[in-house]
């Protein structure tokens, strides 16, 4: 839009006579004072101006929407990058009880390995201990035999 208001070599705001403008003004005589004092030109260059403020204006409301956008696009993402955070807190909070909780799980599973140790060693106490009771029943019997073979003996 500002193109039509650039000179194509330096790039400065030049005015665009028309043609018609200018037949206009031979035409008539008020015209013809008009532009003699440059009236008509200047109107035009005020309409110029008018188009490139709306245009301006047009430009601000644009990037105004544009932000505003913007403002709500972050806003969803702020909303969400919380709500991840949240979760991710949870998770956190979740695998920290569930390390506890293997914790107690491994002093409970020492307790009881503990345990069958005791027992395992209790075991093999009273296996000790059955083995002198079997001893001394064998070396019993060893004499009960003795005492019937004699007894045997002496009777043939």
């Amino acid at each position: 839009m500002f193109d039509k208001f650039k000179n194509e070599e330096g790039g400065e705001m030049v005015e665009e006579r028309d043609a018609s403008t200018e037949e206009s003004v031979e035409s008539s005589p008020t015209t013809e004072s008009s532009s003699q004092i440059g009236i008509g030109e200047l109107m035009g260059k005020r309409a110029k101006l008018e188009e490139a403020i709306d245009y301006v204006g047009l430009m601000i409301k644009n990037l105004k929407d544009k932000r505003t956008l913007l403002e709500k696009d972050i806003e969803e993402e702020s909303v969400d990058i919380k709500n991840l955070k949240e979760k991710l807190q949870k998770v956190s909070e979740y695998i920290e009880e569930e390390n506890r909780g293997i914790k107690e799980l491994a002093n409970k599973r020492q307790l009881v390995e503990n345990e069958a140790d005791e027992v395992g060693s209790i075991i093999n106490t009273l296996r000790e201990r059955l083995s002198g009771v079997d001893s001394i029943i064998d070396d019993e019997g060893s004499r009960v035999k003795k005492i019937k073979e004699s007894r045997d003996s002496l009777d043939a």
